[in-house]
């Protein structure tokens, strides 16, 4: 194992034993890898990956373009970056295309951004979309700001918002206005990818699919998976995915910010 991902894994059992201030980090009785796949579900094509969270060989962060140490901001821009570049520099088990971004010139990202522990992104009044957020001990947990409040992101160690939320506690949820979206191209018809996971908390679910879809659509495919709950991420042009260094859906446009997936049982 090399130096930084010594480094890295033991920020993680710091910073998750800080968060809760009393955690313990259980080994599962057999390690698991993240597991990729292409499949298909309600006639709807797809690559997904799986990612156990209980697991500690796993590790989720967030890429940004340039290897630049902060997200695009009204304060400050790195610009922007070739998905296959920036695939190449992470060396993941998965990487795949995250928030939302504007089209401005400083290409702004949607909401607060996490990664190992560390703010990239930071607004107190931000409170559009849905937010993703791992807590201690790889606790998932999603949060509608309009909805459920703000989510409390000093208490996550990996977080990103973007949306509109597709289930709610087990059930489709759809109110994309409610939650700030006006765009047409998110609210009709697209490729699209999502993130999730089941009622246990014990995993997340990935999925990029190759067909274009509506949120409705989208939806049901992520309950049919298992989610119980899931919002949508920044698909269309952005669409990017990758598995182990291999681009399976190459991203049709220069991205600001990506989902990385680390799995140290491959080494």
């Amino acid at each position: 194992m090399t130096s930084s991902k010594m480094w890295r894994r033991s920020f993680l059992l710091l910073a998750g034993a800080f968060l809760a201030k009393s955690s313990s980090l259980v080994l599962p009785a057999t390690a698991q890898t993240v597991k990729v796949n292409k499949g298909e579900i309600n006639g709807i094509s797809f690559y997904r990956a799986i990612i156990d969270l209980t697991d500690p060989q796993t590790f989720i962060t967030i890429g940004l373009a340039n290897n630049a140490p902060f997200a695009n901001s009204s304060r400050r821009s790195s610009g922007d970056e070739e998905f296959s570049k920036m695939v190449a520099r992470h060396h993941a088990a998965v990487v795949t295309s995250g928030t939302f971004f504007a089209k401005s010139g400083k290409k702004t990202v949607m909401g607060n951004m996490v990664a190992g522990g560390r703010f990239l992104k930071y607004s107190k009044w931000e409170n559009f979309g849905t937010t993703l957020g791992l807590r201690a001990g790889n606790k998932p947990e999603m949060i509608t700001a309009r909805v459920d409040g703000k989510p409390k992101w000093k208490e996550h160690w990996f977080s990103i918002t973007c949306g509109p939320r597709l289930l709610r506690h087990g059930k489709i949820w759809l109110k994309p206005k409610l939650e700030g979206f006006k765009d047409p191209h998110v609210l009709g018809v697209a490729t699209r990818v999502a993130i999730g996971y089941p009622a246990s908390g014990k995993k997340l679910i990935l999925v990029n699919f190759n067909d274009r879809l509506t949120l409705e659509q989208e939806a049901k495919a992520m309950r049919a998976m298992g989610c119980y709950e899931a919002m949508n991420l920044d698909g269309g042009t952005s669409r990017g995915f990758a598995a182990h260094g291999n681009i399976l859906v190459p991203a049709r446009r220069r991205l600001t910010n990506v989902i990385v997936v680390y799995d140290w049982s491959l080494d």
